[in-house]
């Protein structure tokens, strides 16, 4: 059986082995038949007279459907760009979602509005109303709404960590933070990111970790969370992802775990996650068949 190095959540983030392979058997669905997956584009996920033509644009959200299934977990999928651009469709996003969706996961990928047009926090509330959206709504696309993963690429990443750590945005759109299933960040920054670094007149590289970092949220009961490294992602970032990890340790949270595949960039380590064999993308299969019991096999 092939095998991932993973980095978990030990004092000296010690390396340890577990199997990925065989995740797609995990997920609790009822699948009935392999068919191309449903989808419905654009949905508005921000409804009202009092919103902005730059509201009515881009809070929208393209939703794939396994079909001939029932009870299937959903990814809340946002997309990479550094906060100032990025399509909930572009570069390898719909292969990625693709490939999962064949899998029996639903996944609804969503736009937000953008740096500088908007500044912090605008595109977290975003977020927090899409997953709300979604939580409300999955149950009448055959979906499960206490299964319900919040996900996202690079910026993506860093807007899904801060929904599922910084619990006032959720809380403000309806959702109770403990109702999320899981995080799923890949490649994200858990410091203040650099953007709204920008936003407020700072260097892009001075380091902070304020209420817009991630890390500031760090704490016991946070839902359970998959980080997906690359080793070769640029500079620090790995490095910033251990530290991350290694605090959710100090607080005794047991279901975060970092695993890093070797040979994958920034940007490889999310569009490798459609191919067949792909170690991060069973990683990614195995945590959302079930999210408490990952990482625990060994």
């Amino acid at each position: 059986m092939s095998r991932l190095r993973i980095l978990c959540l030990l004092p000296l983030l010690s390396l340890l082995t577990i199997p990925v392979l065989g995740a797609e058997k995990l997920l609790k669905v009822t699948l009935l038949e392999t068919k191309a997956p449903s989808f419905k584009a654009d949905i508005p996920y921000k409804v009202g007279d009092g919103l902005s033509e730059y509201e009515k644009e881009r809070c929208k959200l393209d939703l794939y459907l396994p079909t001939k299934v029932k009870n299937f977990p959903v990814v809340v999928w946002f997309h990479g760009g550094g906060l100032t651009g990025g399509q909930k469709a572009g570069g390898d996003t719909a292969k990625v979602i693709e490939s999962w969706v064949k899998e029996g996961i639903a996944v609804a990928s969503v736009n937000y509005r953008l740096s500088p047009k908007v500044k912090f926090p605008a595109y977290i509330e975003d977020g927090a109303a899409a997953v709300a959206w979604v939580q409300k709504n999955i149950a009448s696309h055959g979906g499960d709404p206490r299964r319900v993963f919040i996900g996202g690429h690079s910026a993506g990443a860093y807007l899904s960590m801060m929904l599922g750590l910084d619990t006032k945005y959720l809380t403000a759109a309806g959702v109770e933070p403990t109702s999320i299933a899981g995080l799923l960040p890949v490649s994200g920054q858990t410091m203040t990111h650099f953007t709204v670094r920008e936003e407020r007149g700072l260097p892009k590289d001075d380091v902070i970790a304020d209420e817009a970092a991630p890390i500031h949220f760090v704490r016991k009961d946070a839902p359970p969370m998959l980080l997906l490294m690359g080793d070769k992602d640029w500079p620090a970032r790995l490095e910033e992802n251990q530290y991350f990890a290694a605090l959710f340790k100090v607080k005794k949270h047991e279901h975060t775990t970092l695993i890093v595949v070797p040979d994958r960039t920034h940007g490889t380590i999310f569009g490798k996650l459609q191919e067949e064999g792909d170690a991060g993308r069973a990683a990614v299969l195995k945590f959302i068949a079930d999210p408490i019991a990952f990482g625990k096999q060994g």
